[in-house]
């Protein structure tokens, strides 16, 4: 008796329509997209892409002006129709004003940072409003996203952050951004949508306890004869007390800048090389988790580094875009972008 139960109740929940909205968003989606086609921005929002319809409240205030006709006309109550052709009159003002809200705003960029995993990322998104009028309560969100509204003021731009979470490492997609208002009643809604593609590298989360093994052509602090020239140039840091007042930037400072101290490393410190084979733990995230962290602290000290992974092989340096290729490479490993981003980060077998 408790299985045919439970056998009923599981047909019961069985629906042979709930794929039939899914399968509607997606067709609408591909023939707005064939429509309009690929976007490159910046893009203006012309009267073409845009598409209104009634929302909830605007569906409901239809039908109620309906029911206004139909007893006006019942009793013959010019006052009744008078009324029902006034609140018809403010809605197709409400439905002007709301496509206008939209119309020719323009989208002057896209773009998603790099973040680590574990970790939440954000779109970063530029509205233009070249007209001279306001723009209130445009909203933007990406598919199956929670939307982030703002105002734009006239002749001015905004930046607006999408939320986006970064669970795992890799390279995250989006196809595709939605733009849309229900200004100034509620009483109707127009959206358009912006094909533009947008990746958001993921780099795994830096984490571990091992100390950072050291690679070197020649011995550790070895300086050739000549003095501070041989050095190599790090860049500059505040004053702190005990410091020499040779190594302060006085040029920097007569232009009224801080008080900076010039910072240099000798040329012959160590290079890191860090192995994704000499790690001995079995599981691939944590190797990689440990070699983002030793890619973080090299670089927090200035030092060479280098990272070496199976089919791949990034020479050492430094400064934030080695930073970043090496991250990258971390990021795609043993995944399908592996072979683009990895070979186009510099790798060599």
């Amino acid at each position: 008796m408790p299985d045919r139960l439970q056998s009923g109740v599981d047909r019961r929940r069985w629906n042979p329509l709930a794929p039939l909205p899914a399968l509607v968003r997606a067709r609408v989606h591909d023939w707005m997209r064939r429509r309009q086609g690929p976007d490159v921005l910046p893009v203006t929002l012309e009267r073409r892409r845009l598409y209104i319809l009634p929302t909830g409240a605007g569906a409901a205030f239809g039908l109620l002006l309906f029911l206004m006709l139909l007893a006006g006309l019942n009793y013959g109550n010019s006052l009744a129709l008078f009324l029902t052709f006034l609140l018809a009159a403010f809605a197709l003002v409400a439905m002007q004003q709301c496509h206008r809200n939209l119309l020719g705003i323009a989208v002057i960029a896209a773009h998603a940072p790099a973040v680590f995993a574990r970790t939440t990322g954000a779109v970063h998104l530029t509205l233009a409003n070249p007209a001279s009028l306001a723009r209130a309560q445009v909203e933007a969100a990406m598919p199956q996203r929670a939307a982030v509204a703002a105002d734009l003021p006239a002749h001015e731009r905004q930046r607006l952050e999408l939320p986006l979470p970064a669970p795992t490492r890799g390279i995250v997609r989006i196809e595709r951004l939605r733009l849309a208002t229900t200004h100034p009643f509620g009483l109707f809604r127009a959206w358009t949508w912006v094909h533009t593609p947008i990746e958001m590298m993921i780099y795994p989360r830096p984490h571990g306890a091992l100390p950072m093994p050291a690679h070197s052509g020649h011995k550790s602090g070895a300086r050739p004869r000549g003095g501070s020239d041989a050095d190599e140039w790090l860049g500059l840091r505040p004053f702190r007390d005990g410091d020499s007042p040779r190594q302060v930037d006085w040029k920097a400072y007569a232009r009224e800048a801080p008080l900076l101290v010039k910072e240099y490393r000798p040329a012959g410190s160590e290079l890191h090389l860090f192995d994704f084979a000499q790690l001995t733990d079995p599981d691939t995230e944590a190797r990689l988790s440990q070699l983002a962290r030793w890619v973080l602290e090299a670089e927090a000290h200035g030092e060479r580094y280098g990272v070496a992974l199976p089919g791949v092989l990034l020479p050492p340096d430094r400064g934030p875009e080695h930073r970043h290729r090496c991250l990258a490479a971390l990021a795609v490993f043993g995944t399908d972008d592996g072979a683009r981003h990895g070979g186009g980060a510099g790798a060599s077998g």
